[in-house]
């Protein structure tokens, strides 16, 4: 069964209402892209996370990634973290 493990920090957290979750089955699989992800939850969460995901980024298998094409393979324990911009220096 597929199965991701999403987690949110800072405001992509406040947009989501929680910290993390994790999606099961279908709605899992169906995520096979970056940007497959971002339209999921801007039509999950609203504009607020639509915002977040505007200057955002995924950081899937520990790399850094904004492009929407970039492939994704969804599998048993996949994770992306959901990283709202950052500022300072």
């Amino acid at each position: 069964m597929a199965e991701l493990r999403l987690r949110y920090f800072a405001a992509a957290a406040e947009a989501a209402g929680c910290e993390e979750e994790t999606l099961l089955g279908e709605e899992a699989a169906a995520l096979t892209t970056v940007g497959a992800v971002r339209a999921h939850l801007v039509a999950r969460y609203g504009p607020a996370m639509g915002h977040v995901l505007a200057q955002g980024s995924f950081l899937v298998d520990g790399v850094v990634r904004r492009e929407d094409a970039h492939p994704l393979a969804i599998g048993t324990g996949a994770r992306i973290d959901v990283l709202p911009p950052f500022a300072g220096g």
